[in-house]
């Protein structure tokens, strides 16, 4: 399979090079070394600072420092029906653009369907939207990789038809089984008998069920559909600054700062000395 090329764009200038290439980096790894393998996706992710500067054929997620509403956070398709996706710079942003990047990789033009039985006991089947971010949707799922907060996703068997033991649902554990929905998460699907678009979500420990109604009349894809009626008050808003999960990963990334700065120290007299010798 041919690797697909992301680019991190960051138009913006409210944030510094260093910290957004260091999250550049930190996207680029969790995709080659956790998400692809388990989803079977070769790709790359790699720092752009302008949309200018993007090579030809990559897919951008672009970093801006606001978004407003006719425009809207997520994921996008360009006139010739190629992904992108926006995200809004907030103090949790590296949150956003990995939700962002995976939910791209894995459902690039956000149509793919999933077969499975009707979260309600005897309604049917149904059509899952492949939303691989959506379902464990909370900060307290996230994981860090390289001191940078990055989202929790959900694996292949996710949609498998019963629970099995031993299988991995979500990258974390912290699914159980298929088609489990974790507090702040939803999944949606498209319903065969009225072609709904209908969603299952948990809030504060109650299921709700909400029909969306059909895509009649909207020029977008499924997904787009779904970002444009659906509240992510994480990804736009972003999490507070006293967030305990964010505070740790900006502790580690400051304690590991040091350490960075005396291998590049070490590694400046090694150049030296060799340019001496």
């Amino acid at each position: 399979m041919l690797p697909i090329y992301v680019a991190l764009v960051c138009e913006t200038d409210s944030i510094p090079a260093r910290e957004f290439t260091r999250v550049a980096a930190a996207l680029d790894k969790q995709v080659t070394r956790d998400f692809g393998p388990i989803w079977g996706v070769p790709a790359t992710v790699d720092p752009v600072f302008s949309l200018e500067d993007m090579p030809v054929g990559y897919w951008p997620v672009v970093l801006v420092d606001g978004i407003d509403e006719s425009g809207g956070f997520g994921y996008h398709a360009d006139h010739f029906g190629q992904p992108y996706a926006l995200v809004a710079l907030t103090d949790s942003w590296s949150l956003s653009a990995s939700h962002e990047c995976l939910e791209m990789l894995a459902d690039p033009f956000g149509d793919r369907l999933v077969p499975g039985p009707h979260p309600k006991e005897g309604e049917g089947r149904v059509s899952y939207l492949v939303e691989v971010c959506d379902p464990p949707e909370n900060h307290e799922r996230s994981y860090t990789v390289n001191d940078v907060m990055v989202s929790d996703f959900i694996t292949p068997a996710y949609y498998d038809p019963v629970a099995a033991p031993g299988v991995r649902y979500s990258f974390t554990g912290t699914i159980s089984g298929p088609r489990e929905v974790l507090e702040g998460g939803y999944i949606s699907w498209r319903n065969p008998v009225n072609e709904h678009i209908e969603q299952y979500f948990v809030r504060g420990g109650e299921k709700e069920f909400r029909d969306l109604g059909t895509l009649e009349g909207f020029a977008g894809s499924p997904r787009e559909f779904v970002d444009e009626m659906t509240e992510h008050p994480e990804l736009e808003r972003g999490l507070s600054p006293q967030n305990d999960r964010l505070r740790s990963a900006i502790e580690a990334e400051e304690s590991n700062q040091r350490a960075r700065e005396k291998t590049a120290e070490t590694l400046r007299d090694a150049f030296r000395r060799h340019r001496v010798g």
